[in-house]
This record gives structure tokens, sequence and C-alpha cells, in this order.
């Protein structure tokens, strides 16, 4: 076999444990907030704590004294708590559906821009694989997967109005972006390709939520100041 033939059937190899993997952290998701109650709040918490010792995985690698690092530490402690504190009262207000739906149209919608279209590099320094092209491409995809999610009855009480939810679904996706820019800024930091190795294909849990994590932070005080939260 030359060596192209083995690139593509180690891609095809990759891509269809990615995939497997995707479908099992759906299932278990999915799982956890049909069953809402004990049984989300324990999924969350362990989402925590999970991001936290990745967090804490990456720290320890800085180039930074101890004391840096005990700052670095517990800046990440609070703010993963935010997040997660963010992510149950929106679900116990029945917004994190929607919310989700922005993420992964934010991912899927990057993916395949950035991929068919390629371009110019937003921070090659930082994330050598993100273009412009994804960024806009993961705006649409947020904003079109955030008008479905409120079409088909799954938007909680968010209001039908398409222009809003794609304004609202692209700044979403530009939050998303950044919080993933900085987990990357943290991997380079760090000199490590993941966050961990917890997830097939995927890496650690970190570079799962680290879009997710500070979106729920600012669409929790967005839906309050739209008065859709307690």
């Amino acid at each position: 076999m030359g060596g192209a033939e083995m690139a593509g059937a180690a891609r095809k190899s990759d891509l269809a444990v990615r995939t497997a993997s995707a479908v099992v952290m759906l299932a278990i998701a999915g799982t956890a907030l049909w069953m809402d109650g004990v049984v989300l709040q324990f999924f969350l918490a362990l989402v925590a704590f999970l991001v936290v010792l990745e967090w804490r995985g990456l720290v320890v690698r800085f180039p930074d004294d101890n004391l840096a690092k005990s700052v670095w530490m517990g800046v990440g402690g609070v703010y993963v708590a935010i997040a997660c504190g963010a992510a149950l009262l929106l679900t116990m207000a029945g917004l994190f559906v929607p919310l989700l739906a922005a993420v992964i149209g934010t991912d899927v919608g990057a993916y395949f821009a950035g991929r068919l279209i390629g371009g110019p590099k937003i921070a090659p320094a930082i994330s050598p694989s993100k273009t412009w092209a994804g960024l806009f491409g993961g705006m649409a995809g947020a904003a079109l997967l955030l008008n479905l999610a409120v079409h088909f009855g799954v938007g909680g009480a968010l209001p039908a109005d398409p222009p809003r939810l794609a304004a609202l679904g692209a700044s979403l996706a530009a939050v998303a972006q950044a919080g993933d820019f900085f987990e990357s800024w943290m991997k380079r930091r760090a000199g490590v390709k993941d966050s961990g190795t917890l997830i097939p294909g995927h890496g650690g849990m970190f570079d799962r939520v680290d879009g997710l994590l500070p979106v729920c932070i600012a669409a929790f005080l967005v839906f309050r100041n739209m008065g859709l939260m307690p």
C-alpha cells in the first residue's frame, strides 16, 4: 500500500472512530437531558469535574511559577462552575436544547466551510486550522440550527423571529469560537495537542465543551436580559 493510500485509510479509520465516539457522547448527553433531575445534575457535575481535571493537566505544564499556576487553577474552577451552573439553569428554563443546537451548528458549519472554502487563517499561531471561512460558516450553521430548533418546537420560550434568532445564533457562534481559541491557546502554552485522551478521536472533555462553556454563560446573560430566565 502506497503512502497516499495509507494516509487515506488512516483518515477513514479516524473518521469512523470520531463518528462512533460522537454517537456515544450524544446518546449519553441526550439520556441525561431526557431523565433530568438528579441524573442531569450528576452528569453536569461529572463534566465539570473532568474539565477541571484536564484544565489542571494543562496548567501544570505552563512555563509559569507556582503562584501563577495557582491563580490559573482558581480561574479554571470558577469558570467551569459558573458555566455548568448556567447550563443547569438554562436546562430548567427549557433553553439548553436550542443552545446546544446552535453550538452543534457552529461546529458543523465551521468544519465544512473550513474544508470546502479554506482561505486565510484567523490566528495561525494559536490554532492553525481555523479560517475566516470556518468562522462565518459556523455562524451560518448556528443561525440555521437555532431557527430549526424553534421551528420544530424545541426552542423553549424563544420567540419565533427568524432574523433575531439568526443574529442570536451567529453571535453565540462567535462566542463559541472564542472559547475554542482560548482552549487552543492553553494547549499551545502547555505544549500538548489535546486536553486529554478520554474520548477516542476527540481528545478530552475540555476539547468537546471548550465552546459550550462560554456560550452557556453568555446565553444565560442574554436570555435573562430578554426576560426568559427567572
